[in-house]
Formats: C-alpha cells, structure tokens, sequence
C-alpha cells in the first residue's frame, strides 16, 4: 500500500500523525483483502495508493463550497478516480489508470481523501472515544467510498459500518460499547460548525497575544503567513516593509494566539517611521509574550534588537528568541549566535527555526502556547485575522509595487482603497458567493518622478503591478476580481500628518 498524508494543519501533532499513518495503512490492507473488493485491484501488479490531506475547517468548507456548492465544514471529504460500485470495477484497468512516483514505483491510485482535524477532534468527544480512532474512522469511511460504496443505498450503508468497525477492531482500535452511536460521516451536510462549540468567552487554559519584534526584513511576516496559512502579511526582499500591526489568529481547542507581526525597529527617519517604530512598541507592551526573531546568519545582536530586549525587560514581559534562517547556516555556527544574544536577555527559550521552509514552527508554538496564561477566548475559532478583505487588498498592491520598483519609490508609496464593491451570484445563498469584486485604488507617491516611473512606459509598469496584485487578491477572495489602479502625487505625505491619518497611520492613545 502506498499512503501519502499531507497535514495542512497545526492542530495535529508529528506524534499523532505517525501512529495514524500506521493504521491507515493497515486498515487500507485488510480493506482490500476483503471478498467484497474487485480481485483486479488486489491483484494487480500495481501499489493501491491513496492521498489523505488533513486541513483546517476554512479548507473543507472552501472544498465543500467548490465540489458541493455547500458552505459548510465536514467531517471528511472522498474524491474517487477509479469508476467503482459497491467494490467492483466498471471497466477493467487501463495503462492510463496507473502512475509512477519519483522511484518508478508503480501505483494504482483509487483517490483522494480530506480529513478536517478540528472536527474529527469534536466528534471523538461527542461519540465517547480517542481522536485516534475518529480519524481511523473517518479514513476507513472514505477508503469504502473510493471502493464505489454509497451510504445512501440501504444495503451499502449496512455494509459499510459493518466492515469499518470489523476493520477497526482487526488493526486495534475497537469500539467502546459504552460510546454513543455514530452518524453517518461525510453523507450529512451540515452547516453547524465548532464555533458553537467553542464560543467567544469560552475560558481556556493558554489564550493572549504574542508579539514579533526585531530588526526589518528578519522574517516575521513570513513567519505569520506560515502560522496562518495563508497570506495575510506581505513579503519583501526589501526592509520596513510592514508599516501596520497585522493580526493573525492560531486556533485550537484548548488554545488561541493572537499575533501580532509588528514594523521592523529600527531608526526613525520621517513621521511615517516614527509611527511604524511606536507601533512595534505598543503591540509589545500589550503582549503576553514577545517572540524576538533573530537572523541567523548575524551572530552578534544589532543595537535594535538589544532595544527590544531591554523593551521587554522592562515591561516583564516573557522573551523568547526565534533564530530564523537558521536553515541557511551550519548547526555549529548557532552556538556563539546564541551566546552572543543570551547576554542581552534571559530568554525563556531560544529556538532556531526557518519561518520559510516551516522548520522548527511547532516547537516555537509549543513554547509560545505554554507561557500564555489561562483567559477567556477572544476570537471566535474560525476567525484567522482581524484584517478585513479591503485592508488585505491593499496590502497585496504594495507588495507588488516592492516587487516591481526600486530604490526610494517603493517606501514612498501608499496605498488608499477608494472602493470594494461585491457582486453576488444569481442563485447565492450568502455572502460567500460572489462573482465579482470590483476594486478601485489609489497609489500615494511622494513626487512627479516617481509617478511616472510607477506608470511606466505606456502605462506597462502600473499594468504589471495590477495584474499580479489582481491575481493575489483573486486567490484570497475566492472569486473574480476588477482592479483598476490610479496613481496619486502628494508631496513629502510621510511627514504630513493629515496625510498619514487619511491613509490609515494614526497613532493611538495609550
């Protein structure tokens, strides 16, 4: 048997992913050795392989929303490849049926199997037994619907719960009498979802903000869409690239962490500067925990990130040091980094992670989580940013502006969404279904000069620039998108105050 899982979510840990995959794949065996089950699959020369992709309930309600038409979260999802009814073959298989993997391997791939952890980990309370056998569960489930069986016919329905508890059992993880009965998994569309469940106010053991700070362009927004999942801070090669504290929102059930990706510290050198560094110092001081990101390839901390250090300090804060980049350097390399940053705090843990490639992310989060204290919920467990999709658009337009400019234009530049207007399909059944986003906006530039290169020659510059920020934003709203960008001049706006408060820097009150 071949089984490839790809865990898309935080929630299920390396430990329990692993004893998983050994009963899937044992389950998936007796499965296909049963008398029901066509002999030309068992048969063939071919390893049965099935992909199983464990997500978060924002992925399985956008699969349900795209293949059901149905806004809802899901215990799991089955995409079948092979034509099958009741565990026989409609045709016999062809060359085409078969593929190869990177070892020449020959596979005979039945289909594709969704999982939504969150739910499975409700269900396993409700139902009265482990998380390990709910997600058992759902996957044997699954594995009978890519055979071609179908719990809406009587004597398919019978057959499969038979044959899932027979399976169940055979591999270690019978059913406790004492547990309630269980529904019928994916044949149930329901539109109910965990934040029932686990409602705002909810009281939960680690819950509170965590602030990134440190020197610009050391990785903290990139940090922050990993956690996410999705892109919610914009990502430059170029520093200071975020001016605002973005909010993203890490859910589990017995957790919540608010994130705060701060401005890069660094020294102030217009008003705009001076509200990005007092941003960073604010979202510090009303932190729980404050993560100081740290880059790898540096060994001695810069006089920003001693600051920062000092900062946290003073405001007792718990600190802990995050080593990015640390898949760029060599492990010896790291210890006098790591001594060199001891002496400016005693951080109570210092973890080297790639925020890029995702390594050493679940251990940050463990200790983050660990030093929070206990508190209400703040955000109901859906939610994974207080960003609306107006703000986020405007960001994903500067992001392209620092992509495609360079030298001092990319920082004079701001960007004013003049309209968002939604277009909802003819049969919608809520918000969600839309068919187009219209977008009208504004690109703030501090002189002549600067407009005229942002246009280009023949308007190719700000057309590039449109494109692939349409493009982004189509990705992150789901739906089409009209993106129709001007270009605006208002002289010296990062020193004018008027200008700043217009476009969204204003400074709050303490």
């Amino acid at each position: 048997m071949s089984i490839s899982i790809e865990n898309k979510t935080r929630t299920f840990s390396k430990e329990e992913q692993a004893a998983f995959a050994s009963h899937v794949d044992a389950a998936l065996a007796l499965l296909l050795k049963q008398d029901y089950i066509d002999e030309r699959i068992s048969k063939s020369d071919a390893e049965v392989s099935v992909d199983i992709r464990l997500v978060g309930e924002d992925a399985i309600r956008k699969l349900n929303r795209e293949h059901r038409k149905k806004d809802a979260v899901t215990d799991v999802l089955s995409f079948p490849i092979l034509y099958m009814t009741d565990g026989e073959l409609s045709d016999d298989l062809m060359p085409y049926d078969y593929s190869y993997d990177e070892k020449e391997k020959k596979l005979l791939p039945i289909g594709d199997v969704v999982i939504c952890v969150e739910r499975a980990r409700s269900q396993a309370v409700k139902y009265g037994h482990s998380l390990e056998r709910e997600m058992c569960f759902l996957a044997v489930h699954s594995f009978l619907h890519l055979l071609g069986f179908d719990h809406e016919n009587g004597r398919d329905e019978t057959l499969m719960f038979e044959q899932q508890e027979k399976i169940l059992a055979a591999i270690g993880l019978p059913r406790d009498p004492s547990a309630k009965e269980h529904a019928a998994s994916d044949a149930v569309i329901s539109a109910k979802t965990d934040t029932d469940e686990h409602p705002v106010g909810e009281m939960l053991p680690h819950c509170g903000y965590c602030a990134l700070v440190g020197r610009p362009n050391v990785g903290k927004s990139t940090l922050l869409n990993t956690i996410s999942g999705m892109k919610l801070a914009i990502v430059s090669h170029k520093p200071q690239t975020t001016r605002n504290n973005i909010q993203a929102i890490y859910n589990r059930d017995d957790a919540q962490v608010i994130f705060v990706d701060t401005p890069g510290i660094h020294k102030p050198q217009s008003k705009l500067s001076e509200f990005m560094v007092d941003s960073s110092f604010r979202a510090a001081k009303g932190a729980d925990v404050i993560v100081l990101m740290a880059d790898g390839r540096f060994s001695k901390p810069a006089g920003v990130e001693v600051r920062a250090a000092e900062m946290a300090r003073k405001l007792k804060k718990p600190i802990i040091l995050a080593v990015n980049k640390a898949d760029a350097v060599t492990k010896e390399s790291l210890l006098p980094l790591i001594a060199n940053y001891s002496q400016i705090a005693d951080f109570e843990a210092i973890i080297p992670i790639s925020a890029l490639k995702d390594d050493g992310v679940d251990e940050l989060m463990e200790v983050i989580i660990s030093h929070l204290p206990a508190q209400p919920r703040y955000f109901p467990i859906e939610e994974v940013t207080d960003q609306s999709e107006r703000e986020i658009a405007a960001e994903l337009i500067r992001e392209q502006i620092l992509h495609y400019t360079n030298e001092e234009i990319p920082h004079g530049t701001a960007v004013e969404i003049d309209s968002f207007e939604e277009k909802l399909k003819e049969d919608a059944m809520d918000s969600y279904d839309r068919d187009l986003i219209s977008i009208h906006a504004s690109i703030i530039c501090e002189k002549d000069s600067h407009k005229s290169i942002l246009l280009g020659k023949n308007g190719q510059m700000i057309k590039r620039i449109g494109t692939a920020a349409r493009e982004n934003i189509e990705k992150m709203t789901e739906c089409k998108v009209f993106l129709d960008l001007h270009v605006k001049v208002r002289k010296d706006w990062k020193n004018r105050q008027v200008f700043l408060d217009e476009f969204g820097y204003k400074k709050k009150d303490d």
